[in-house]
């Protein structure tokens, strides 16, 4: 076993987890970094059943992320329009809270900037501001769910990979 190769698998994996705040794929970042170690050693440690388990997991992620999200938007009576909002604006939030608290400052705006987006698009169509924070909370609970939700996939796929190696 390659304990350096292992080591910058575990680095790249937890990039991805991080970029899952930005509502980014990093489930797709776990899962690149896990085919590309499976190729370095012939598939014999991540073997092809490994990695189709993987690509299942990260595409059943990113599908839950997307509809806790809508989900929770549509609870709180959300129109589309908000919806799409609370992700632009969750993305933007996510990339301008980045370099506060080291780093953590990505969630903060990520879920702040998916609350307000909500909200301004809302408002924005003529709904009265009790409706519009409504619609924000919504889509702020169902940015959390998803996020959450998603990590916990990244986690599951992480692992996996890890004691395919350690398994061998």
């Amino acid at each position: 076993m390659d304990y350096v190769l292992l080591a910058f698998y575990i680095l790249v994996s937890l990039a991805g987890l991080v970029s899952l705040v930005f509502g980014l794929p990093g489930t797709f970042v776990i899962l690149g970094a896990s085919v590309l170690y499976g190729w370095y050693g012939g598939f014999s440690e991540i073997t092809v059943r490994v990695i189709i388990i993987l690509v299942v997991l990260a595409l059943a992620g990113e599908l839950i992320e997307f509809l806790l999200g809508i989900l929770g938007s549509k609870k709180y009576e959300s129109s589309n329009r908000a919806i799409v909002g609370s992700i632009i604006f969750g993305i933007i939030g996510a990339v301008m809270g980045a370099p506060f608290f080291f780093g953590i400052g990505a969630v903060i705006g990520a879920f702040a900037g998916a609350f307000a987006g909500a909200i301004l698009m809302e408002l924005s169509q003529g709904k009265k501001m009790d409706e519009a924070i409504k619609s924000g909370w919504g889509a702020f609970l169902g940015r959390v769910a998803g996020t959450i939700s998603k990590g916990a996939v990244g986690i599951a796929m992480i692992a996996i990979t890890v004691l395919a190696v350690l398994r061998n």
